[in-house]
């Protein structure tokens, strides 16, 4: 049963190791990678047995006092699955580092980082409270950041790093902003009062919070027009890449939209709007994944497009569709970008176009990355096809047609470039002379169970879905056993429909010598799709104009403190004259 000294456990353990592995110092590595695992791992089997005890109500209460009232902790379904997941890929992710990281320097900071994230991470998903949410989520930027740019001297890593950082801390303004009109509303910050009581906020007072945690959501998942930051996030080690952005922060939006839904669902325009981000990402993305020449960006873009079609189930009403998709998906694309850190690591080149018959060399990692492709190209039976056929099932009787035949098509792209991107590594003749080796058994443990999860974590979907409808007492969940699974998936001719496409994506990749013509002539919208259809471009301007405004605003700071006090006062007459007039109105 979840009790106080649980959740401090289960937040504390990583953060505990954390300090320890700086402290401990780089002159000892082998301690430092025996401490990180067994951190890790104590946070892992502390998140599983937090699963039987999970509830809806608050187990671990602060009181700060102030305008800050309560920071309470609910170790409920959604919380508590989501912690599972992130301590346990994570310690998945540090077990693999162990010789992915072998001989690195800086490993203190390394470790220290990804432990200080899990900590991190853990809180986000389990705080009661908004506020404290936001705090928590500003860290897993943070350690994000630092952890993209942890090759400081790499001038492409330190871009990527402050890129992700900013994106998503300008999406975070959405989650602060909501965070405080609530509160200003009802007088709290928790999470269920304001799930009971949301339609006592003004119409347009409530329309703001929900698409101010849209931004902040599509922002944090890396969703259009958001997007930009995850293929840059790519400079991170792979581990990183598997960790913070596959199998957990990218999840946090994700988990918000989740969250919140039943307190948005009836805003006007808020759904469509969900799904509409949610179908752009997912369709968009794959395109670009096409495209891709750079494993790594490859399976950033499947990210994003996979991400879309959990927003997209959320957006149709879909909300235990999309977490059952979201725990597919932590399992499988964790077991992809450690399968293709492991081939990184043996080849020592990203780029897809240098790979070619490394499967002869490398069997192990051959394997599973297939299992994992299996997966993510949604074929039977591995947990990817029973989750976005669930995605998909929700979308035909919950969303709009058109929408619903555009995630159809997606899916058929999905398979399209998941052949692609395992042919070109793993199959065909060597385009290069790489000395590629077999994995050592730190990364073949974590491949290992990455791949037996991903083909049995599908079974689980009666306890997950139990869990959920138990702890969640607002959402009104549709939940499945197992048996109604498999015959509700079976049954429904809009499986055997994307069944049908997916085996079209799939031999348009096999036959695409044949189809060269086709290919020709859809030369533009590759040549869009290599150019990030335009938001890089965006990206640009906006970094320009927000440069050229504060080149310009230096003329402002003359360095004489009789014209900054001026300043400041007249800027608090202003607030004030303000305040008054509205008041007055």
């Amino acid at each position: 049963m979840a009790n106080e000294f649980t959740i401090l456990l289960l937040i504390g353990l990583p953060w505990l190791g954390a300090l320890l592995v700086w402290f401990t110092g780089d002159s000892r590595p082998r301690f430092q990678h025996l401490l990180a695992v067994l951190f890790s791992l104590a946070a892992g089997a502390v998140a599983l047995s937090l699963i039987p005890g999970a509830t809806d109500q608050a187990v671990l209460t602060l009181n700060v006092g102030g305008i800050f009232g309560a920071f309470t902790f609910v170790p409920d379904g959604l919380g508590v699955f989501l912690a599972a997941v992130a301590t346990v890929v994570g310690s998945l992710a540090v077990i693999f580092s162990v010789e992915y990281m072998k001989g690195e320097a800086q490993l203190g900071r390394y470790y220290a980082l990804v432990l200080f994230f899990i900590g991190g991470m853990v809180g986000l998903v389990l705080s009661g409270s908004l506020l404290l949410m936001f705090f928590f989520w500003e860290i897993t930027a943070l350690c994000s950041f630092a952890l993209i740019a942890f090759n400081n001297d790499d001038p492409k890593a330190v871009a990527g790093g402050l890129k992700a950082l900013i994106i998503t801390s300008l999406g975070g303004v959405g989650l602060l902003i909501g965070a405080l009109v609530i509160y200003g509303y009802t007088g709290s910050y928790e999470v269920n009062d304001f799930l009971a009581g949301a339609a006592q906020l003004p119409p347009d007072v409530l329309s703001l919070v929900a698409f101010g945690f849209l931004a902040a959501a599509a922002a944090k998942s890396s969703q259009v027009p958001f997007h930009t930051w995850l293929p840059g996030a790519m400079e991170a080690p792979t581990p990183i890449s598997a960790l913070i952005h596959a199998a957990t922060m990218v999840n946090a939006g994700v988990y918000l939209l989740a969250r919140f839904y039943p307190a948005f669902e009836g805003v006007p325009g808020w759904t469509t709007a969900v799904v509409i981000v949610g179908l752009a990402s997912a369709c968009l993305a794959a395109l670009m994944a096409l495209v891709a020449q750079d494993l790594k960006r490859a399976l950033a873009y499947s990210t994003i497009s996979q991400l879309g079609y959990m927003v997209y189930a959320v957006g149709v009403g879909g909300v235990f569709a999309s977490q059952f998709h979201l725990l597919s998906h932590a399992v499988f694309k964790a077991l992809l970008f450690l399968g293709a850190g492991a081939v990184i690591h043996s080849v020592g080149t990203r780029d897809m176009r240098q790979m070619g018959g490394l499967g002869q060399k490398m069997p192990f990692v051959r394997n599973t990355f297939i299992i994992g492709a299996l997966a993510l190209a949604g074929l039977p039976i591995l947990n990817g096809f029973w989750s976005k056929e669930l995605v998909l099932e929700a979308g035909l009787s919950g969303g709009p047609g058109w929408a619903f035949a555009l995630m159809v098509i997606g899916a058929g792209l999905t398979a399209c470039y998941t052949f692609r991107m395992v042919w070109l590594v793993f199959f065909g003749e060597p385009r290069a002379h790489l000395h590629a080796h077999e994995t050592g058994p730190a990364m073949k443990v974590s491949l290992g169970l990455l791949a037996f999860g991903t083909l049995t974590t599908w079974l689980l979907v009666g306890p997950f879905g139990e869990m959920l409808a138990e702890t969640l007492p607002h959402h009104h969940l549709h939940i499945l056993d197992l048996g109604e699974l498999i015959s509700e998936i079976l049954l429904a001719p809009a499986t055997w429909l994307a069944l049908a496409v997916i085996a079209i994506g799939l031999a348009a990749w096999w036959w695409h010598e044949r189809l060269a013509a086709v290919r020709d002539g859809l030369g533009f919208l590759a040549r869009w799709a290599e150019a990030d259809f335009g938001f890089e471009w965006i990206n640009r301007q906006v970094v320009r104009l927000t440069r050229g405004t504060a080149e310009a605003l230096t003329a402002t700071q003359t360095g004489v403190l009789n014209w900054n006090v001026a300043g400041i006062v007249g800027g608090l007459v202003a607030v004030l004259m303000i305040l008054l007039l509205a008041w007055g109105a």
